[in-house]
């Protein structure tokens, strides 16, 4: 009888630990306000699917605290990150989303870096996704090979986005004839660019590009000519991928090195230094939300493919990516150089 009483108060303890537990996450979040730093402008798709996050992740959080979303474009995606490495709160009532080519840029000493990717709390990835060379349908190219006899005027943002590093690159290695114009704020104001004809081309997701523009898509008022990615996306069969357009071992090495931050997806972090119980939850939640029937809706309807990609994954990626062999490394910052317009990539990343 003594055992089964011992047995009955062990067991009762543990459900009053379980509970206690229970109140004590809840504590943490209740009444706070959590802020997704956005690395881009307002009104594109890391800024649309951030809004789903926060309508849909509170829940998933014990004390369901409100959340919200702050753009923080600049510096091509420098800026945010540099605030959310060094000044955000580590409480973690702050994470953000930045663009995936952050710890390339990392890796290739640009400028305006004040952060080591490998520090941030990795939240996870709603997946990967290509990116795409396309070009405005008045401009008279169709494939990559066109743009290595014409030139062709790119928009861009600033030297660490993606945007510009793609191109920069094709240029070097590829032989590819982009004339890149920087200072752009955001990406919509590229679009922008491109449909009065200011620009003729861009680099960026495929999935945004359909999401923002099907019109443009649909009516074929652009042309795609590359992808940059691990693997061709199915819908893009017949468009070669930037590494395989490289005509050594050598060539195909730095641009499998440039190509690595597709891999890395949209990601979300959480600044360094946050507390493991606050950042477990925060995993916790992000991965539910990922699975959350109102959050997949929102996805839909803005036509992002949620393949996840979890916390601990998105940390291997990003170590390798900064731990790559220095020769590929070195030979990769070469190929970063744009030697027709040095000025404003050092401008851009101040």
């Amino acid at each position: 009888m003594k055992r089964l009483h011992l047995a009955a108060l062990t067991a009762g303890l543990g459900l009053i630990g379980v509970a206690a537990t229970g109140t004590a996450e809840a504590q943490v979040f209740k009444g706070k306000t959590v802020t997704i730093i956005v690395s881009t402008g307002a009104g594109g798709s890391y800024y649309d699917v951030a809004q789903a996050f926060a309508r849909h992740m509170p829940q998933h959080i014990p004390g369901s605290p409100a959340m919200i979303v702050k753009a923080m474009p600049g510096a091509g995606n420098v800026l945010a990150t540099n605030f959310l490495h060094n000044i955000a709160p580590k409480d973690g009532t702050t994470i953000g989303t930045i663009n995936n080519s952050i710890p390339l840029h990392q890796v290739l000493d640009g400028m305006g870096v004040h952060y080591d990717a490998r520090n941030f709390n990795w939240l996870g990835s709603t997946g990967s996704y290509n990116s795409v060379a396309y070009v405005w349908h008045t401009a008279g190219v169709k494939t990559i090979k066109d743009v290595m006899e014409k030139e062709v005027i790119l928009g861009g943002t600033g030297v660490g986005s993606s945007i510009v590093i793609y191109p920069t690159v094709m240029n070097n290695v590829l032989g590819t004839k982009f004339k890149i114009v920087l200072g752009y704020k955001s990406t919509m104001e590229i679009d922008v660019a491109m449909e009065r004809e200011e620009v003729q081309a861009r680099t960026g997701s495929y999935t945004a590009l359909k999401s923002e523009h099907p019109e443009w898509v649909k009516d074929k008022k652009v042309d795609i000519i590359a992808q940059i990615g691990e693997k061709k996306d199915p819908e893009l069969a017949t468009i070669p991928l930037m590494t395989e357009l490289g005509k050594t071992d050598e060539e195909r090495q730095v641009l499998k090195l440039i190509s690595s931050p597709i891999a890395v997806g949209r990601p979300y972090l959480a600044p360094p230094d946050v507390p493991a119980d606050r950042l477990a939850i925060l995993r916790k939640a992000f991965d539910e939300t990922l699975k959350d029937k109102g959050f997949l809706a929102d996805a839909k309807k803005l036509d992002i493919d949620i393949d996840p990609t979890s916390g601990e994954e998105l940390t291997r990626i990003v170590r390798e990516t900064i731990e790559a062999p220095p020769a590929v490394i070195a030979k990769a910052k070469a190929a970063m150089v744009d030697p027709r317009n040095p000025a404003p990539q050092g401008s851009a990343a101040k």
